[in-house]
């Protein structure tokens, strides 16, 4: 009879641990394992990929490549 109150805070205890955990969880935050971000594409990347599924021509394409190539930083 003198550890049912013990047993309870016990109990409480470890339903309060499991609902801050999960809510921490699903609220964003990541273990050391899983990603943080996903990579940017690149100027170029994104250039190919809009080529590629025909949103420019090869003109423009053509073009957009040179103006990007005169602005690229060199190397230090």
């Amino acid at each position: 009879m003198a550890l049912m109150p013990l047993l309870w805070i016990a109990l409480i205890g470890l339903a309060v641990w499991a609902v801050l955990r999960l809510t921490q969880h699903s609220a964003g935050r990541h273990d050391a394992t899983e990603p943080r971000k996903t990579p940017r594409e690149t100027p170029e990347e994104i250039l190919d990929r809009r080529f590629a599924s025909g949103e420019i021509d090869a003109e423009a394409y053509t073009e957009a490549r040179k103006r990007l190539a005169a602005h690229r930083p060199g190397p230090r």
